[in-house]
């Protein structure tokens, strides 16, 4: 191997690492799809940018997934969803990975859970629970610290479905 090639190589390898280690932007943040059963109600692909105008929330709280006191913002899901004018019993919140558990939305209070968009002001990598993390303020009730409540503590969400 020649050394230009070897350099040409080793500089691609370097540009390659180099983008798996840098914080995501919302140039390569990932949209939401958010789905509903009811026929009244087209997808929508919403990008962080669309979750950013949305009225936000933000709490400190311990989890079980992370080292110490952790700042979560992002938009509750109960107001995204009214917001979008779904209609439907149960939310079905899927990951990248297919990865899905359900919540009843009866269940959903007006602050609690969130879609977190950012954690300790920085957006998420999918390497770090991202692009959005589903976050419950864990430390603020004993409610909110159930393995119910962690089972639907779903990282690297991606799809959100409203059904009846």
């Amino acid at each position: 191997m020649t050394k230009p090639h070897r350099s040409r190589i080793l500089a691609a390898f370097l540009v390659l690492l180099s983008y798996s280690v840098t914080p995501a932007t919302g140039q390569d943040m990932m949209g939401l799809l958010v789905t509903a059963t009811s026929s009244e109600t087209e997808p929508f692909e919403l990008s962080l940018e669309a979750l950013d105008a949305l009225d936000q929330v933000e709490f400190t709280t311990t989890t079980i997934w992370t080292d110490g006191e952790t700042r979560f913002s992002g938009v509750p899901l109960k107001a995204l969803l009214a917001h979008l004018g779904t209609v439907g019993s149960i939310v079905e919140m899927v990951a990248l990975n297919d990865y899905a558990v359900t919540m009843p939305i009866a269940e959903l209070e007006d602050e609690a859970p969130i879609v977190a968009t950012r954690m300790n002001g920085e957006t998420m990598s999918v390497r770090d629970k991202g692009p959005y993390w589903v976050v419950f303020p864990y430390d603020n009730d004993p409610k909110y610290s159930t393995e119910t409540n962690y089972s639907r503590s779903i990282w690297q969400l991606n799809r959100l479905k409203v059904m009846d």
